[in-house]
């Protein structure tokens, strides 16, 4: 387990004095919420995401949380995610932060050891170099003590309960398919079984029960009606007229 930080609700007495990354392996990946100065991918060890964490505010509701990703313990394990540098003078990052992981979401914040995607960082620059070594990043991680826990569940229990899910964010399905969507655009050599499974099975369910996930994902497939012209009278013309030439017209006896 990685080295806890401090208290969920002393997050501003942390050092500013430098700047600091955080990581995010959920939906930090594709929707941080702060001003930050850069972004890498990359992963950390000894971890594997589950949904395993519940949520009752952007997911869910108090009455039917929906599941959102969290990191358990495996020494094997590598989580793949996204780092963002924190500006020492930015001081609205880590409150906000505090405020949607820590006291809604049930997060606690340690520090890990996160280590760039080499790939991302090859080139014959010197100054790349730098991003190459591992960096010590703060990470938001929910432990089975919180509220909100939910734990271990068969997958297709999972993905039944995200379908059915919605919080003040968006709907659990937008949360889980984002993430998916995030791992393949931008680190297609990762492997999460875990996840690609849940989204696997999310779009089977939603297919077998004709939900449409574009809705859920916040799209819409309507098309804009134009705007109605007013009807206007046709008045005839004869401007044409003396073009016509004259044509003798004679009756037809049957």
């Amino acid at each position: 387990m990685p080295k806890i930080l401090l208290r969920d609700d002393n997050i501003e007495e942390v050092s500013r004095k430098e700047p600091l990354w955080v990581f995010g392996y959920g939906s930090l990946c594709w929707n941080p919420g702060f001003d930050y100065e850069q972004s890498v991918t990359g992963f950390v060890k000894g971890f594997s995401r589950r949904f395993w964490q519940g949520n009752t505010t952007h997911r869910g509701t108090e009455t039917k949380p929906g599941r959102v990703a969290t990191l358990v313990e495996d020494k094997e394990g590598i989580t793949w995610g996204k780092a963002f540098l924190v500006a020492a003078e930015n001081h609205a990052a880590l409150p906000y932060l505090s405020t949607r992981e820590c006291q809604l979401g049930g997060y606690k914040i340690y520090t890990v050891n996160f280590h760039p995607r080499s790939s991302f960082f090859v080139s014959s620059h010197s100054s790349s170099s730098n991003f190459t070594d591992k960096k010590e990043a703060l990470l938001y991680i929910a432990v089975p003590e919180n509220r909100h826990w939910l734990g271990a569940a068969p997958l297709p229990d999972i993905a039944k309960q995200i379908l059915e899910c919605h919080g003040s964010s968006g709907s659990n399905v937008e949360y889980l398919l984002k993430l998916a969507d995030f791992m393949r655009d931008e680190i297609p050599e990762a492997l999460d079984e875990h996840l690609f499974s849940l989204e696997r099975l999310v779009r089977k369910f939603a297919w077998d029960m004709k939900i449409c996930l574009k809705t859920l994902m916040g799209e819409t497939t309507e098309k804009k009606e134009e705007p109605k012209q007013e009807a206007r009278a046709v008045v005839p013309s004869f401007q044409f007229a003396s073009r016509i030439p004259d044509k003798k017209l004679r009756c037809v006896n049957m």
